[in-house]
């Protein structure tokens, strides 16, 4: 057993970070197919791991730092949303929450039938579907403890975290691959066209330069502690009552109030640019210890009849996408940008969303929309929805007579 502490993680993880980049640059399927930079040095390392692994050679990561960056991932989202600008959205964001919606329907059937069609339990079903794969690996873990100890349902924990980590590897996989069969379709704006130089905003474009100063560095960086801080005791006082919410959706909404209450008051004004940089740098961070962390050997434990229920609900995902997501977002550039992000997010976290926008939007060119978008559906509404819509398939009665 090789176990790596605090600073060797980091190490690693910003090695992977390198590599993924240099395996971006030099291979053309995985720039062609816009493959996020830390799912691909990610998964190498996870495969390199699962190889070492059957020469009884193990690697321990301490994943104490991955909490920490995910939470200043979020809050910088929080800190980049412009009320104003949210207003303006508000008619896209609903469109594309029914959209959400209408695939964590479609995720819950086709996990119950498949496992009926199997015949295995129906809430296996369920675990297969929007609970791990919308949900992510919180939701699934929590709900599995709800499924053993309720239910009764052997191994539910398990299978949960399995599926999740399966979600988790589909969802940085298929979005850039979705993205560029879209974009086939459509005009890229300033496609051809001698375009004016202009500063990146927001987190469209991370490779992007942006100017800053240590001044400014640490005034974000004040921002981005509070946040933390008072979106844990937020999330504290929340724990055990009706409107108990994630912790990372308390330090998002933090991060929206302060913000915006701070530039209502004519107090300050965020620097966007910078909290873009230290929002890249904590997802880039985070997706690296996330995916070198994957035990690709609870997938290889998968029994065959889940497995084909993930890997249906993975094409599933690919398709809603392509024939739903991306025509009621009105079939253009910016519509197959929300594609890719919904695939990130569909089958895996909102993290996972804003890198494979990110791979296509560096590519192509910016997506202001998507970036509004994704983020608060992703990461806000998407939580208290899922939760909504698997409590009414659980009092189906197939469910009821378990």
């Amino acid at each position: 057993m090789i176990e790596l502490d605090f600073y060797g993680t980091l190490v690693a993880a910003s090695l992977v970070l390198l590599l993924g980049r240099g395996l971006v640059t030099r291979v053309g399927f995985l720039r062609s197919y816009n493959i996020p930079e830390p799912v691909a040095g990610g998964l190498v390392v996870a495969v390199l791991l699962l190889i070492l692994r059957t020469f009884d050679i193990q690697v321990r990561f301490d994943t104490s730092l991955q909490t920490p960056l995910m939470l200043a991932f979020f809050a910088t989202i929080g800190l980049s949303a412009d009320l104003a600008s949210l207003k303006k959205g508000g008619r896209i964001i609903g469109i594309f929450l029914l959209a959400v919606i209408g695939l964590l329907v479609v995720q819950n059937a086709m996990g119950i039938g498949l496992a009926t069609l199997l015949g295995l339990d129906p809430l296996m079903g369920l675990l297969t579907g929007s609970i791990t794969l919308a949900g992510g690996h919180g939701t699934g873990a929590a709900w599995g403890a709800v499924f053993s100890e309720k239910y009764g349902l052997a191994s539910a924990s398990e299978l949960a975290l399995a599926s999740a980590t399966f979600g988790l590897v589909l969802g940085g996989l298929i979005g850039g691959p979705v993205a560029r069969l879209l974009i086939k379709r459509v005009q890229v704006p300033g496609c051809g066209a001698q375009q004016a130089p202009r500063l990146p905003k927001g987190f469209e474009q991370p490779n992007k330069e942006r100017s800053i100063t240590p001044f400014s560095f640490v005034e974000t960086l004040a921002l981005i502690a509070v946040s933390l801080l008072a979106g844990n005791l937020l999330n504290g006082l929340l724990h055990g009552t009706a409107f108990e919410l994630p912790t990372f959706v308390c330090v998002l909404f933090v991060g929206v109030v302060l913000r915006n209450s701070l530039s209502a008051l004519g107090l300050y004004q965020v620097f966007e640019r910078e909290v873009s940089v230290l929002g890249n740098v904590s997802l880039s961070l985070f997706l690296a210890i996330a995916l070198m962390s994957l035990k690709l050997w609870d997938l290889a434990a998968l029994a065959l009849p889940i497995f084909i229920i993930l890997a249906v609900q993975a094409l599933v995902m690919a398709l809603f996408a392509i024939f739903v997501t991306f025509r009621v977002m009105g079939s253009n550039y910016d519509a197959a940008v929300l594609a890719a992000g919904h695939c990130g997010f569909g089958l895996g976290a909102t993290p996972t969303a804003i890198a494979n926008m990110q791979a296509v939007t560096q590519r192509y060119g910016p997506s202001q929309i998507a970036f509004l978008v994704v983020p608060m559906v992703g990461a806000f509404f998407i939580d208290i929805i899922n939760v909504i819509v698997i409590k009414l398939y659980l009092t189906l009665p197939f469910f009821a007579a378990v």
